[in-house]
């Protein structure tokens, strides 16, 4: 998904910066050597892209100062582009900013590919230079020969997504949310309305982000403005509307209670990016207060979810806890989640939205025997309740773990005796046989 949005946007930032008219060198500069024109006028005169990017860099190896080593070096830009060859349009990028800092395209091009491998890889160095750079773009000054409009035309094309990389970066790499928040925000306000309701767009990618981000925040109001969000991407990415509406609900519910008067918030998202300074979500019950109805209401205790039963030991007081705990223990439980650590021995696995967003284990599992090599579960790998391969245990004991500045209250609950159940196949239909004294007829 994330590649297919950076494709998208890297394809609208060709047409953007190529329309700019400042952005290519100038080709009015004279060559005065014949050898070094011939071979600059042999080189841009390529018509096959591969044959071109080889000789432009054949170029640059035989007249490295050249008077026109901007212009061949911002062509080369374009070739790699458009051969899709990132590292190589990464590489000519930043060879022009070594000879021209203030290249706007060269930096736009930079901020592009490394914002997408930071998405990639959520490495720290490589987000940090996306920020870095795409701070160096807003921060650039116009060229004196740049008209306004121009000028103006350009940033509109390259300033949100210099704040869309400056954001990630400090979600993934700095942890600073806050300064996340703020630059999505910022990012999403200089879009015209059409940029955040197309699939692929950068614009609606991003308050999709947006919406991730506020419920990273320690902050119980955020969880209204994540809602928001989620429900405005809902509206909009249909391919991915499925799972934007699973976190949607659950983070509307955690906040609210129930999904009561989660249709009305889709329809306010639906005409307008940013809710009003008068949007509310009432907030639900107190955690204490939904484990103890929940204790009340249920007529069966063993047959609630994994998920409900998970959220009153974690936040029930100890007369709820214990009455559900007196059922459930020593009672066998699948356990459907994604894996977050696994041994021969033990299965570390994330049940709960919540756990599953910060990739904690709520659910330890300790194996009745060890697995083989080859049978661990890579992490990620995620258990489904049969059918299907399934990772079931034995109630053993639990701890109610405080909330943290990002995770509400939880609960660490640990299983004996686990078992892997692999999903049997369904037996092939016997061939079917004639009936005795039955005899195929003759052709």
């Amino acid at each position: 998904m994330k590649k297919l949005v950076f494709a998208s946007v890297l394809a609208l930032a060709s047409v953007s910066l190529v329309s700019a008219p400042m952005l290519r060198a100038q080709d009015s500069i004279v060559i005065k050597d014949p050898a070094e024109f011939n071979t600059y006028q042999m080189a841009t005169s390529q018509a096959d892209p591969k044959a071109k990017a080889m000789a432009l860099e054949s170029f640059l190896t035989a007249y490295p100062q050249s008077v026109v080593k901007n212009s061949v070096l911002d062509s080369l830009i374009d070739t790699y582009q458009g051969l899709q060859d990132a590292d190589k349009t990464l590489s000519a990028a930043s060879r022009l900013l070594q000879v021209d800092p203030g290249n706007m395209k060269a930096i736009f091009m930079s901020v592009i590919i490394k914002k997408g491998q930071c998405v990639k890889t959520q490495d720290a160095q490589t987000c940090d230079d996306a920020g870095l750079l795409a701070g160096k773009g807003l921060a650039a000054v116009k060229p004196a020969a740049t008209s306004d409009a121009d000028w103006k035309k350009l940033i509109s094309g390259t300033y949100p997504t210099f704040h869309s990389a400056i954001a990630l970066d400090d979600i993934t790499s700095k942890k600073d949310i806050k300064g996340g928040i703020s630059e999505y925000r910022t990012e999403l306000m200089l879009y015209p309305p059409e940029q955040t309701t197309t699939w692929p767009s950068q614009g609606l990618w991003d308050t999709l982000q947006l919406a991730e981000a506020y419920t990273k925040s320690d902050s119980p109001d955020h969880l209204v403005q994540a809602v928001w969000f989620y429900a405005r991407a809902w509206n909009y990415a249909t391919p991915i509307k499925a799972q934007i509406e699973k976190k949607m609900n659950y983070y509307y519910q955690k906040y609210h209670g129930n999904l009561d008067g989660l249709s009305d918030v889709k329809t306010q998202a639906a005409a307008t990016l940013f809710p009003s300074g008068t949007f509310v979500i009432s907030a639900a019950p107190t955690p204490i207060e939904l484990a103890h109805k929940a204790i009340v209401e249920t007529p069966d205790l063993s047959k609630m979810a994994l998920v409900d039963t998970e959220f009153i030991l974690a936040n029930g007081a100890k007369e709820d806890t214990d009455k559900l705990w007196a059922i459930l223990k020593n009672q066998v439980t699948p356990v459907p989640g994604i894996v977050i650590e696994a041994s021969a021995s033990v299965i570390k696995v994330a049940v709960t939205q919540d756990a599953k967003d910060n990739k904690i284990a709520d659910f330890i599992v300790n194996l009745k025997k060890p697995l083989a090599d080859k049978d661990i579960p890579a992490v990620g790998f995620e258990y489904k309740i049969p059918p299907g391969t399934a990772l079931v245990g034995t109630y053993d004991t639990f701890t109610q773990v405080p909330a943290t500045a990002t995770l509400a209250q939880t609960a660490q609950i640990v299983l004996r005796d686990g078992d892997i159940q692999l999903e049997k196949k369904k037996p092939a239909a016997p061939a079917h046989k004639p009936a005795a004294g039955h005899h195929p007829a003759k052709p």
